[in-house]
């Protein structure tokens, strides 16, 4: 397998040693021990204070993806209306996933190079009447980063029943106020800025969302219903991943260690000498506007005459390796995850100096 030392990536990202240890030693089995119990909890009360909410959370074996579908099934019925907020790959996404489980879905759309306007999105919501809004905070395939909290106020103000948000990519680093915005279903993944593997889905749930779930009763290896006691019943739908728990933990306290307010502002600033970086070498954003520029991840506009396999060849030759980008932006934008452990000064510089003597030879 090749590795790089100037890993870049917008996800999975680098993993520290000390998180991977956990994978490295036995573990009981999780039915029987009341280790794991106690870990569960002790984990999910990290993840609510990364997430800043009281919601009870499922923490669930499998890639984030699992947690978005899980969300979606174990909430809407066949005919239940959505509104879908797209700005990207990954918002038209779940629009599609929603409306493969039935859902009539209304998409808002925006440019994939702009954030949502909220007015937009109130407009929409008064003529569909959705049970649910979905909305993805952080695009990364775009590098744009959605004002969650104002979409949040407008749901609340026209009495939307859920607010299902797509936080893969922002949480931890970059606020996600899960109760203070009034998100009802915030999911995670383990593999972006919390920096741990991609097999656990984390969904924070709400207790008006639970009553939903509830109602709703879906059946299935993705559905939220038995976590909601899960813990209190000492007995879960699966076999429970205990490794992959005892790795997140550590994960987690990582950075409740370094204070989750100064992890916020290390990302700020990472992605601020990014951004710095890139157009100093004559690079072009792909976002419209970079106050609509994730703290995470970075979208570059592919030079012209350049082709993208070249670039990333060249790249990966002196040992940086970055992130190509997905549908319609695909070959024409490359981005740069600061995310995590990446989101540190000395990898930054060492990506922009790699960066600046590949496009010198290029050009």
């Amino acid at each position: 397998m090749e590795t790089y030392p100037i890993p870049m990536v917008p996800g999975p990202t680098s993993v520290a040693q000390e998180v991977l240890n956990a994978y490295t030693r036995d573990y009981g089995s999780a039915d029987l021990e009341p280790e794991y119990y106690a870990l569960y909890e002790a984990t999910q009360r990290q993840l609510q204070e990364l997430l800043r909410t009281r919601n009870r959370i499922a923490i669930m074996s499998g890639e984030a993806m699992l947690g978005l579908w899980g969300a979606l099934k174990s909430c809407l019925r066949p005919g239940d209306r959505v509104v879908a907020v797209t700005t990207g790959v990954f918002g038209y996404g779940i629009a599609e996933m929603a409306a493969a489980v039935g859902a009539e879905v209304e998409v808002v759309g925006f440019a994939y190079d702009e954030a949502a306007d909220p007015q937009r999105v109130a407009e929409t919501i008064r003529k569909v009447r959705p049970k649910m809004v979905t909305a993805v905070h952080c695009e990364t395939p775009s590098g744009t980063l959605n004002p969650i909290a104002e979409i949040g106020r407008v749901v609340r103000e026209l009495d939307v029943p859920l607010f299902y948000v797509d936080a893969v990519s922002s949480a931890a680093g970059a606020p996600v106020l899960v109760d203070e915005w009034g998100i009802d279903l915030c999911l995670v993944g383990t593999q972006k800025a919390l920096s741990a593997l991609p097999d656990l889905a984390i969904v924070a749930v709400s207790d008006k969302a639970w009553d939903v779930v509830q109602e709703v009763d879906y059946k299935g290896y993705d559905a939220l219903l038995p976590w909601r006691d899960a813990l209190e019943r000492r007995w879960f739908p699966y076999t429970p991943n205990w490794h992959a728990l005892a790795a997140l933990h550590r994960a987690a306290q990582r950075i409740l260690d370094e204070g989750l307010p100064a992890v916020w502002e290390r990302h700020r600033l990472a992605a601020e000498r990014c951004r710095q970086g890139v157009q100093a070498l004559g690079l072009e954003l792909f976002p419209r506007s970079e106050e609509i520029c994730s703290p995470t991840v970075t979208a570059v506009k592919v030079p012209e005459k350049i082709s993208w396999p070249e670039l990333d060849r060249r790249l990966r030759s002196r040992g940086l390796v970055v992130g190509g980008s997905l549908g319609p932006l695909a070959g024409l934008v490359f981005r740069m995850g600061h995310m995590g452990r990446q989101a540190t000064p000395v990898l930054v510089e060492k990506a922009l100096l790699v960066l600046e003597e590949v496009l010198a030879e290029l050009r």
